[in-house]
C-alpha cells in the first residue's frame, strides 16, 4: 500500500485530492497572472473546452479502457468488488498520463497558454470527477444533485450483465451512446 499502489493508504488516497486541487489552484494563478487580460476570455474558453472534452475522456476510459482493457479492467473488477475501499489509479500514474497524452500533444498542437487553458480544464474535470466518485462511494447524499449521481452510479455498479452508467460526472454521453436502462434517463 503505497503512493504506487491501487489500494491506497488514507494519505495516498487523499494526495490526489491535494496534488490535483493544488494544480487546478497554481495553474489558474499562473494564467491569471501571466495571460494579457485581452486574452482573458478566450483563455476562458479554452478552458471550458478542456473542461467539457474530460467528460468525453472521462466515459471513453471508463467504458472502453476500465471495462475493456487489461490489466485495467481488472484493476476496476477490484473496486466493483470492493466499492467502499480506497482504490485509485496512483497519483505519478495519472499525472503522468494527463501530461504526456494531453498537455504535451496540446502543446505541439498550440502554444503554451492555450494548452495551459485546456490542461487546466481537463485537471477541473478530473478533480471533480474525483471529487464527485469519492462522494457516491463515501458521502450520505444531502442535495438531490449528490442523490441523483449516487443513485446513477450504483446503477453502474449494479450492471453485472448488462454494462452502462458510465458517466460519473455526468450522464451526457451514457445519453448519446445510449449505455444506460431504456426508461431511466440520464441524470
Amino acid at each position: 500500500m503505497g503512493m504506487l499502489s491501487l489500494k491506497h493508504s488514507r494519505l495516498a488516497y487523499s494526495a490526489d485530492f491535494a496534488v490535483y486541487g493544488g494544480a487546478v489552484a497554481l495553474l489558474t494563478g499562473a494564467l491569471i497572472a501571466f495571460i494579457p487580460q485581452s486574452l482573458g476570455l478566450q483563455t476562458a474558453g479554452l478552458t471550458v473546452a478542456g473542461l467539457l472534452g474530460w467528460t468525453a475522456i472521462e466515459y471513453a476510459l471508463h467504458r472502453f479502457v476500465l471495462h475493456g482493457l487489461q490489466p485495467f479492467k481488472s484493476w476496476h473488477a477490484e473496486h466493483h468488488t470492493r466499492p467502499t475501499a480506497l482504490i485509485c489509479s496512483p497519483t505519478l500514474f495519472s499525472a503522468g498520463l494527463i501530461f504526456v497524452l494531453f498537455f504535451l500533444p496540446a502543446l505541439l498542437l498550440v502554444h503554451l497558454r492555450a494548452a495551459a487553458a485546456l490542461t487546466l480544464g481537463l485537471l477541473i474535470g478530473y478533480l471533480a470527477y474525483s471529487v464527485i466518485h469519492h462522494a457516491t462511494h463515501h458521502w450520505r447524499g444531502k442535495s438531490a444533485w449528490l442523490k441523483r449521481r449516487k443513485r446513477w452510479h450504483a446503477l453502474h455498479h449494479a450492471q453485472a450483465t448488462k454494462p452502462g452508467y458510465y458517466g460519473v460526472t455526468s450522464g451526457f454521453w451514457d445519453s448519446v451512446f445510449s449505455t444506460f436502462a431504456k426508461g431511466k434517463a440520464p441524470l
